[in-house]
């Protein structure tokens, strides 16, 4: 008998199988054997909100013929660009993305679904669709699959508790009890690990705030890397189940990128690596490939109309400012959190390290293999996640179709951390990121081609994010605002829940 499954997925515990390998015998299997009454359908439409559709499980037939055949929805309301008078669009199941609901009163089970079109062909316009092709077109120009994680940060915005206080802007990988709500965050990375989420670790973050009777403490959950469908696919479910907690404590979570300003924001950094063959191969002969520099290029030439799809409310403008770990400029450099990329440490030193930690068990210290990513920086949590992932893959493919692509980024490659004062003429030297959604507008216009080649976005999904924002007229808004207190305060309100 095959040994159980470490694995925090009830389903592939029960079923001593990876979820990739999941089947709909596996599924009812489950069902039957967990007395599971409801299954419930999601998934992310236009807006890049997580959308649910619930199924009572009337009996074993129809829940053969739900994991079967999907179901109809109106696709109009769930995207703009269909016409109302034929608007049916299916749902289907994708089986591997199965999971025990961890609120629910009810056993239900959950699974997430692409969208299709009458003839039972792909929906083009789905923003999961469009990072599948994007994906596909990046393995198919380069040879690599486009791994990701993301780093989600949120604030938790509760009543004012004077026990254990510390100060602004100190939070960061504070315990329990100076770091409050420490308890919601290891509750959510537990239901997350249980959807199926690759979590790499949790803390707290450096944002702590207090305003008349609230405080707000910020946190982080990391990700370990995934193919980008599936990192994205994360990363959905995983707002969900933090605001669904939030709702459950009686608190707000916000993923806002700005709740306060002169204080920490909140951003959703992305890493990325190249995978081949199951290698990552952004190191070569001990530093950084030329595979890993071609991305990086492909980053910094498309990061302004990236704005588009990875900040996409007013209040991001007012994350992305001079003097803070947000980025402004389009530059790199390794191990600088002011520039847009940023070259973390790898682990390539790492079992010399273990073996120093540990000197009496130096044996056990095995070869570890480097990891490194580069971070992408400058999107938050107002971001339509698949649209962004998908935005990355088509920047990637573009540094692989530069025929200069090593060469455009060693001229934005920077060695001092430009964030700072001191190295304020550095940094007017450099080309810059939008300033408000009208900017970001603007340049998605620009760089559209881009983006439509070989068909990954459709022209109607990029004239529908570049009216969005335009129609914010946020040009010009921090200074409109400036000092003005209780109209930004209206305005971060009105984007608390982005």
């Amino acid at each position: 008998m095959p040994r159980p499954a470490i694995s925090a997925n009830k389903l592939a515990a029960f079923l001593n199988k990876e979820p990739c390998l999941f089947t709909k015998k596996d599924i009812i299997a489950y069902v039957k054997a967990n007395a599971v009454r409801m299954v419930n359908f999601r998934y992310v439409a236009g807006d890049g909100r997580l959308k649910t559709l619930n199924f009572v499980i009337n009996s074993e037939r129809y829940l053969d013929r739900i994991l079967s055949a999907g179901e109809r929805v109106d696709g109009s309301s769930l995207f703009k660009n269909i016409d109302a008078s034929s608007s049916d669009l299916y749902v289907a199941p994708r089986y591997k993305t199965a999971f025990v609901n961890p609120f629910s009163r009810v056993p239900a089970l959950e699974i997430l679904c692409s969208f299709y079109t009458p003839d039972g062909r792909p929906f083009i316009n789905s923003p999961a669709e469009i990072l599948r092709r994007a994906s596909a077109e990046l393995l198919k120009t380069s040879g690599f699959e486009f791994h990701a994680l993301g780093e989600l940060e949120y604030y938790v915005i509760s009543p004012k508790n004077p026990l254990y206080p510390i100060s602004a802007q100190k939070g960061y990988h504070e315990s329990y009890p100076f770091a409050k709500w420490e308890e919601l965050r290891t509750e959510a990375m537990a239901a997350i690990a249980e959807a199926g989420g690759k979590i790499k670790y949790g803390h707290s973050e450096v944002g702590f705030i207090r305003a008349g009777d609230s405080e707000m403490s910020q946190h982080e959950i990391e990700f370990l890397p995934e193919p980008a469908a599936d990192a994205a696919d994360q990363l959905a479910v995983a707002k969900w189940l933090l605001s669904s907690i939030g709702y459950k404590y009686g608190v707000t979570l916000s993923f806002a990128p700005k709740i306060s300003i002169g204080h920490a924001g909140s951003g959703l950094h992305v890493h990325a690596a190249l995978v081949k063959n199951g290698r990552n191969a952004m190191i070569e002969k001990g530093a950084l490939s030329v595979h890993a520099k071609k991305i990086i290029a492909g980053f910094l030439e498309l990061s302004k109309s990236l704005t588009a799809f990875g900040n996409t409310v007013p209040t991001s403008y007012f994350r992305l400012v001079p003097h803070q770990e947000a980025p402004i400029s389009v530059c790199w450099g390794y191990r600088d959190r002011s520039a847009l990329v940023r070259i973390p440490l790898g682990w390539l030193n790492a079992r010399g390290m273990i073996k120093d930690a540990n000197p009496r068990t130096a044996k056990d210290a095995a070869e570890t293999e480097h990891r490194q990513t580069v971070e992408f920086r400058s999107a938050d949590g107002s971001a339509n996640i698949h649209l962004f992932m998908a935005g990355l893959c088509v920047a990637a493919r573009r540094g692989f179709e530069m025929k200069n692509a090593v060469d455009y980024a060693e001229k934005l490659f920077v060695e001092k951390n430009i964030g700072r004062a001191a190295h304020k003429s550095l940094n007017a030297g450099l080309p810059k990121l939008p300033s408000s959604c009208y900017e970001s507008a603007l340049a998605l216009e620009a760089d559209r081609e881009r983006y439509e080649a070989e068909g990954v976005f459709t022209p109607a999904v990029i004239d529908g994010l570049v009216k969005k924002l335009k129609s914010y007229d946020d040009r010009n808004l921090s200074e409109r605002l400036y000092g003005k207190e209780e109209e930004i305060k209206r305005l971060v309100e009105e984007y608390l829940y982005c």
